[in-house]
């Protein structure tokens, strides 16, 4: 019972972070998309874009490399 408690705490916790994640980079697609922002902003904006993508990829590393861990392979 505790496992299953664990590896839905686990993939619950993953899911969460995730879809924040994704939240900030449908917001920063639609910032880059108005025409009336500086340049310098958008390459910011894009930028950050990248760093979220990266984030979201690192949680769904540490994600499986926790399930293994505690043995849900």
């Amino acid at each position: 019972m505790l496992d299953f408690m664990l590896f839905w705490g686990l993939t619950l916790s993953f899911l969460g972070k995730a879809l924040l994640g994704v939240a900030v980079i449908m917001v920063h697609r639609k910032i880059t998309r108005e025409k009336r922002i500086d340049g310098i902003v958008l390459m910011e904006m894009h930028r950050e874009q990248m760093m979220a993508i990266f984030a979201i990829a690192l949680m769904f590393v540490g994600y499986l490399l926790e399930l293994a861990h505690f043995g849900f392979f």
